[in-house]
């Protein structure tokens, strides 16, 4: 046998995604929004590609159905008809996210304030203190504001700079994060000129702005009130002691009887925590729902879902026949020629490719809302678990696809907008052995045992543990204990002193009635 080169011929085969594919791939994971700028761009890069006027509703042919919406019967559940009607006439009801930015200063007193819970000061269900929602409109930020003070109040230019640029560094909620002595060495000037600019900062309404604690804030919110003496001054010393409910020994440390520590405490319950979340910081966006389910009758009467694509944020794509004639016409050259037929293809596939993106989200929304009909007529505590294996299986899809298609995706119901992740949730065993529950739905029930508790009757995670298996969940001690850390529920020990912090509040409220 002789070496040397030679010449094989083999044949072999091999997956290659092509370009179309991962775009394709690409399209399925974004969401609506990011869809539209898609699209945007390739209407800039394609003169082929045009935007169409949506079709009205009443106008739409019965012979051309609509692949953007399915009708979803209770039994059986796998049918779509196609009614023609479009997304924009379906009602919304759209819970905006709240963004609270929280801050970590390391005592329990602050972790209190921020969840809003203002047994130890603050507004937390007094009906005399500070409403947050009553706060001005999101057009004014905090810093415009504070700025368009800060000019009146000094004469001294380095000054000022000084202050605003401390300004800048406030978080939504008010408070300076920034060091002095770092700020200090970053605007290289004195540390004591920067002490002086933030006393300058203190100044400014709202009161209690630039604090660096919670501490802080309420002692410049006292000072404005003119009840900053000693004790109120050793009270806002020591707020852990209140967070822990340490009343009988914060009281002695103040020197004062029963009835001039209620009085500090109901003053403190007067103060804001967060005087920058009156305004506006940065601003909030709302989830657009890329799905919309509403609950429907179908043409034999029985009840079902109508489920659709939200049109109102994906313009009508098409080709524009008559250009492409027309420059087809002029085209002499061969290059020319296949230019323009390699723009007329790529038209072609993403009208495709956004075609089947939207049959495929359908598809997987309808399983969901099949598999999750209990959550969407009686709630979260209905809630089944549930894994993308299932939803694939069903719809005879790769895991992949259906994990794409849940990203980035939300569905707007008559009960809120939800991501599609939402619905998929892992399983707790039941006490029957017959099934699984969801745990959202073993959460949403600590959370109703804990708020119908009495303030002389807390439940511990025992007593937790066996109500929620006469509701039929089986779980251990240590996985009560866990998802009520995971919903912000305290231990008992915390809800015990918390809720006779309230009870000496409320105690407090109706000596103040009674005078």
């Amino acid at each position: 046998m002789g070496l040397g080169p030679r010449l094989d011929l083999r044949q072999s085969q091999s997956l290659v995604m092509t370009p179309q594919l991962q775009q394709a791939i690409k399209l399925l994971t974004l969401s609506n929004l990011e869809v539209e700028a898609f699209i945007g761009e390739a209407l800039d890069a394609n003169p082929l590609l045009d935007i169409g006027e949506a079709p009205a509703d009443a106008a739409a042919p019965a012979q051309d159905p609509d692949l953007r919406r399915t009708s979803l019967e209770t039994s059986p559940i796998d049918q779509l008809v196609g009614e023609g009607r479009g997304a924009e006439d379906r009602p919304l009801d759209i819970d905006p996210a709240t963004l609270d930015r929280d801050r970590d200063t390391g005592d329990a007193a602050q972790a209190a304030a921020d969840n809003g819970d203002w047994s130890a000061g603050g507004s937390g269900g007094d009906p005399d203190a500070p409403e947050y929602d009553t706060h001005a409109s999101a057009a004014l930020t905090l810093a415009e504001h504070l700025h368009a003070q800060i000019g009146a109040t000094s004469r001294d230019p380095q000054l000022v700079f000084i202050a605003r640029w401390l300004i800048d560094q406030l978080d939504d909620a008010g408070y300076l994060l920034q060091p002095l002595r770092e700020a200090a060495e970053m605007l290289g000037v004195p540390l004591d000129q920067v002490a002086a600019a933030l006393a300058l900062v203190h100044t400014l309404d709202p009161t209690g702005v630039g604090a660096r604690d919670l501490g802080e804030c309420l002692a410049l919110q006292a000072r404005e009130a003119d009840r900053y003496d000693p004790c109120m001054a050793r009270l806002l010393d020591n707020l852990d002691l209140i967070a822990r409910g340490d009343l009988a020994r914060l009281k002695k440390m103040c020197a004062v009887d029963d009835e001039d520590f209620a009085d500090m405490l109901n003053e403190l319950r007067g103060y804001d925590p967060k005087p920058g979340l009156r305004f506006g910081g940065s601003a909030a966006e709302t989830v657009v729902p890329d799905v919309l389910v509403a609950e429907a009758l179908l043409e034999d009467g029985t009840p079902g879902w109508d489920i659709a694509i939200n049109q109102a944020t994906l313009p009508r794509l098409i080709i524009n026949r008559p250009y492409y004639v027309e420059l087809r016409k002029g085209c002499v050259a061969k290059d020319a020629r296949a230019w323009l037929g390699e723009k007329l293809a790529d038209a072609n596939w993403l009208l495709k490719a956004l075609d089947q993106r939207q049959k495929t989200i359908l598809k997987v929304s309808a399983e969901i809302v099949k598999q999750q009909d209990g959550f969407f007529r009686h709630g979260v505590s209905h809630l089944r678990p549930l894994t993308l294996r299932t939803v694939a299986e069903t719809v005879n899809l790769h895991e992949s696809t259906i994990s794409r298609v849940t990203s980035n995706k939300y569905l707007a119901c008559a009960r809120g907008t939800f991501e599609l992740k939402f619905f998929f949730t892992s399983g707790v065993a039941s006490a029957d052995g017959e099934g699984a529950v969801s745990a959202e739905a073993v959460k949403d029930a600590i959370r109703r045992l804990i708020d119908a508790e009495e303030a002389k009757a807390v439940l511990s995670d025992d007593t937790l543990v066996d109500l929620l298996r006469d509701k039929g969940f089986d779980l251990a001690r240590r996985t009560v204990a866990k998802y009520r850390e995971a919903i912000g529920l305290g231990s008992s020990i915390q809800r015990r002193r918390q809720k006779a912090l309230n009870q000496t509040a409320r105690n407090q409220n109706g000596i103040g009635r009674v005078r």
